[in-house]
């Protein structure tokens, strides 16, 4: 067997273990809503984990979403979002949160590849990369030996990127966002918080109305 094609196995397996990790990690929409409505405890939607994507400081509004690498929707939206972080630069923060959606068997994998790379200071790179190249991925079989690959381009340290996709504290990480995004009510992605407020997005300039308003108050 060639090199390649025991990473490339051994990346399958690894993304197959992490789904199954992360399965058991999160807890079933409905019990979470039973428990968040007789704590009544608010739910913290920027949590000390959480991508920061811009940091505007504690009195600029802030823009949450909840999302799923697979996620066709996501996908439209990502150029939207980075389009209003470049004209909002200094006056809006910008946080991502992952909720990988049960019927995109690529999500988990893709999560796991993000957060590796975040723990080499490359998550925003890695996060601009699998959304750029969602269509060539999106629904393979192979899609965990594509991460890699991404993960080799972007310069990482392999070894510790192998390690980190597979490691439990990285199936708890995304779930951790999934369990996060559930107790706040998100039943779809993408899903957009700004300032704590749930939106109900019927175009793509929602978003940016959402924004419009917060600066205003």
């Amino acid at each position: 067997m060639s090199k390649n094609a025991a990473v490339s196995i051994a990346a399958v397996v690894g993304a197959i273990v992490l789904i199954v990790a992360v399965a058991l990690l999160v807890v079933r929409p409905w019990e979470s809503q039973q428990h968040q409505a007789a704590s009544g405890a608010p739910v913290e939607l920027v949590a000390e984990s959480t991508h920061v994507l811009d940091d505007a400081g504690e009195r600029a509004p802030v823009v949450v979403e909840f999302f799923d690498y697979e996620c066709p929707a996501c996908g439209q939206f990502h150029p939207i979002v980075e389009d209003l972080r470049e004209r909002y630069e200094g006056q809006v923060t910008f946080a991502v949160r992952y909720f990988p959606l049960q019927g995109h068997p690529n999500a988990v994998p893709a999560a796991a590849a993000a957060e590796a790379a975040a723990q080499q200071g490359e998550f925003e790179a890695m996060h601009a990369r699998l959304f750029e190249t969602q269509a060539e991925w999106a629904g393979t079989e192979d899609a965990a030996a594509t991460f890699r690959g991404y993960a080799e381009e972007l310069g990482l340290d392999m070894a510790a990127y192998d390690e980190a996709v597979g490691a439990q504290e990285t199936a708890e990480r995304i779930a951790f966002d999934y369990q996060a995004g559930v107790d706040a009510g998100v039943q779809s992605t993408p899903t957009f918080f700004v300032d704590g407020e749930q939106l109900e997005l019927r175009d793509y300039a929602d978003v940016e109305t959402a924004i419009e308003a917060a600066l205003a108050e």
